[in-house]
């Protein structure tokens, strides 16, 4: 990256740290903490969910999947979108019914204390594992591209790139320290400026490699054959409809997407915010790997799991490349900091705050949910500082996602359903998931070679099938007299709207507005330095400071009147 890519970049982590910072003085409790204070509007809810999905190894991964493969890069992606939808209209609601302010005090309330600490011990180990591997993932596309001087105690291997593990560092404590400080408002908040940035970012590379490539009847034609299928032998339908399900599982009752059915203020809103994360990952994976597929034109035999940033690499002028940076940088953080809240709300509000000898006040308990924030963020440093000696974790956590997703999320999903799903069920379902993982995992993979996709037939059979069939056993020879749901409180839809321009509506509205109104002066000046380019970036930088302008504009009339 050229300096001006390096200072772009930069003054973007600034922003992160500032928003955070800033945020800290909003913060009065754990409520404020960890659920937003139960106010925040759903479209926040529903972008911040959309991003919360993201990592760079949306990029890395299937961005290499739709630079091989094609159109079937993006209809993986856009089964989450479906998997979003079926959650709005059938859970989303429902979490917000329970009274809860994080998912932690629902299991609390539903489950009892032994299965607050069975799932925070078990989700976060999971969940860490998890976000060190997207640590580590971005931090290798950043360490390809910032240069440093010759012999710079940054330097990696090379000599010539900052190294990996610095990568990790610097990026790393970046984005715990938002978190940490700032609580779930500076994640909400953070996760629409990301979208804002992401969006520009990719709607500018795509008419560029499109002229790169020689429009778009060139593309077509030139492309290799079955490109524009949406599946393939590889990832078959049965495929397809398995990431549907397992995903409805995963926004359903993983806690980092249930925290954004809590922290609205109503049951519609929660529907709301599902339906928006559904719409926003139906639409945007189009964009997202067309960058990749183009570039299979221009350079096929470049390594696909770089094939998003090299494309970017190749039509951007200096500047830009930063803004994209900044952005996949952006993508994690918004994973990292969201898993980071969630588990730290969990332990402070739910486990610290319940053990009676501490008398633990809000006050404490918001120090100690701090503190664990930035110890959780340790964690995930160190493990993606590991990942290179462990050799093959993308192809594990892939494994772990689809066979360990299921048995930890749903039978919480299920007792918001079902009054015979208790503490047993949770430990069972588990256990037999582990069970079936550790025998018939090896057994599968050692009849590779009569089945075609062994990781297709693992994540149905111990993914799906096992963890389901647990709980149906429950549900036909349990009783509801061990259950207890009298805890578990129904809350009313609230009548009262939030005015659009309160105090915490005005904070929200000039944050955004400012970081909007800056990306587009940003990229003004990138097309003013230089040519490559200046035409879509002056269109994109109009849009952008437009766009302010006139919603501004239309605020400031409906509030003071015509």
């Amino acid at each position: 990256m050229t300096e001006l890519d390096i200072v772009t970049f930069l003054v973007y982590i600034a922003g992160l740290l500032a928003l955070g910072i800033l945020y800290s003085s909003q913060i009065k409790n754990t409520k404020d903490m960890f659920a937003a204070g139960e106010s925040s509007p759903w479209w926040l809810a529903g972008i911040s969910g959309h991003m919360a999905m993201f990592t760079s190894g949306t990029f890395v991964v299937w961005g290499g999947i739709a630079f091989r493969q094609g159109l079937v890069g993006v209809s993986i992606l856009m089964m989450i979108g479906i998997s979003a939808w079926m959650a709005a209209f059938t859970i989303a609601a429902r979490w917000k019914a329970s009274g809860a302010v994080t998912p932690a005090e629902y299991i609390e309330n539903r489950f009892g204390h032994a299965a607050v600490h069975f799932y925070s011990w078990v989700s976060t180990t999971f969940r860490m594992i998890d976000v060190g591997i997207a640590l580590y993932a971005v931090s290798v596309i950043l360490s390809a591209l910032i240069t440093v001087p010759e012999g710079h105690f940054l330097a990696g291997r090379n000599g010539e790139t900052i190294s990996v593990y610095w990568a990790i560092v610097i990026c790393g404590f970046a984005m715990v320290l938002v978190s940490a400080a700032g609580g779930l408002w500076a994640v909400l908040m953070a996760d629409v400026i990301q979208f804002v940035v992401l969006t520009v970012s990719v709607l500018i590379v795509i008419p560029l490699l499109l002229n790169e490539v020689g429009g778009i009847k060139s593309f077509i034609d030139n492309a290799p054959e079955r490109f524009f299928i949406p599946y393939s032998r590889e990832f078959p339908p049965l495929f397809l409809v398995g990431w549907i399900i397992i995903h409805f599982f995963k926004i359903g009752g993983q806690w980092a997407f249930v925290q954004r059915f809590l922290c609205v203020s109503s049951k519609q809103d929660a529907k709301k915010a599902a339906l928006l994360f559904g719409l926003l990952f139906i639409v945007s994976p189009i964009f997202w790997m067309l960058p990749p597929m183009m570039y299979r034109i221009i350079d096929s035999n470049a390594n696909s799991e770089k094939a998003f940033i090299l494309a970017c690499q190749s039509v951007l002028p200096p500047g830009m490349l930063g803004l994209i940076a900044a952005s996949m940088f952006a993508a994690t953080a918004s994973t990292v900091n969201s898993q980071i809240n969630v588990f730290a709300g969990a332990f402070s509000r739910e486990i610290y705050g319940k053990i009676a000898r501490f008398k633990s006040s809000e006050k404490s308990m918001l120090l100690f949910g701090r503190f664990v924030s930035l110890l959780l963020g340790l964690i995930v440093i160190s493990i993606a500082v590991l990942i290179p000696s462990l050799g093959g974790a993308e192809n594990v956590v892939l494994h772990l996602t689809g066979m360990l997703v299921t048995p930890i999320v749903l039978p919480s999903i299920w007792s918001l359903f079902s009054r015979k799903i208790g503490l047993s069920s949770v430990i069972a379902t588990f256990g037999v998931s582990i069970g079936g993982m550790s025998l018939l995992k090896p057994f599968i993979e050692s009849r590779s070679g009569f089945i075609d996709n062994p990781l297709l037939l693992e994540i149905w059979i111990i993914g799906i099938i096992l963890p389901v069939s647990v709980l149906l056993w429950f549900e036909f020879t349990g009783s509801t007299k061990s259950i207890s749901c009298s805890r578990v409180r129904a809350i009313k839809d609230s009548a009262e709207k939030v005015p659009s321009l309160s105090k915490a509506g005005r904070l929200r509205h000039f944050l955004i507005s400012g970081y909007v109104f800056s990306t587009g002066l940003v990229i003004l000046i990138i097309a003013v330095l230089n040519e490559q380019g200046r035409k879509v970036l002056l269109i994109a930088a109009s849009a952008l400071i437009l766009a302010v302008v006139v919603i501004n504009f239309r605020l400031l009339k409906d509030k003071f009147g015509d």
